[in-house]
């Protein structure tokens, strides 16, 4: 670890940013400080994160752990832009049903919204298709799909802010609107 960071003279997030952190979804960066718990390096720095829709939970993450692990949300206009891109934004391919639940993981561990928005299209799609065939949609697509949604749609109420709930609407309307050509 570097001088700096032992120092804590370098934080790439600060208090009160809000951040995605793994599976946690959007968290707010409430405090950085060290931790006073027996066995963890008193002189090393963590972030301390609230979860926004999973209350009573906390999340604590070291200052000098991967990047890969946090990245700050989505601004008003990224949000914006994903949103127009979700038309060309391509399906995942499984060519083995067997395998879906390993390529859904594996893009939801990318922490990408690209990757949400991929997840939900290729799900959506197929349930139609089982669907139309008077088949149920699998289980392991079901959690899938509730998991993408619940992290692309947290995230795009944060940068647009607007409510969770509101989300699902707000894509649909602007991707139909006039001036939109699918």
């Amino acid at each position: 670890m570097n001088e700096e960071w032992k120092k804590g003279r370098f934080f790439v997030f600060e208090t009160g940013e809000y951040v995605v952190c793994g599976n946690k979804g959007v968290c707010v960066v409430e405090k950085i400080t060290t931790l006073d718990i027996s066995g963890v390096d008193k002189e090393r720095k963590y972030y301390i994160l609230k979860p926004i829709y999973q209350s009573g939970s906390t999340v604590y993450v070291p200052v000098d752990s991967p990047k890969e692990s946090m990245r700050r949300v989505l601004k008003q206009e990224e949000a914006r832009e994903l949103i127009d891109a979700i038309p060309d934004i391509p399906l995942l391919t499984i060519t083995n049903d067997k395998l879906s639940e390993q390529i859904y993981r594996e893009c939801l561990k990318t922490g990408n919204c690209r990757e949400w928005v991929r997840i939900i299209k290729t799900i959506y799609l197929r349930k139609q298709k089982r669907m139309q065939a008077g088949r149920k949609v699998t289980a392991v697509d079901s959690k899938y799909f509730h998991i993408a949604e619940e992290s692309l749609y947290g995230e795009l109420a944060v940068a647009l802010g607007m409510s969770r709930d509101t989300v699902e609407d707000y894509i649909k309307r602007t991707l139909h609107s006039p001036e939109k050509v699918l």
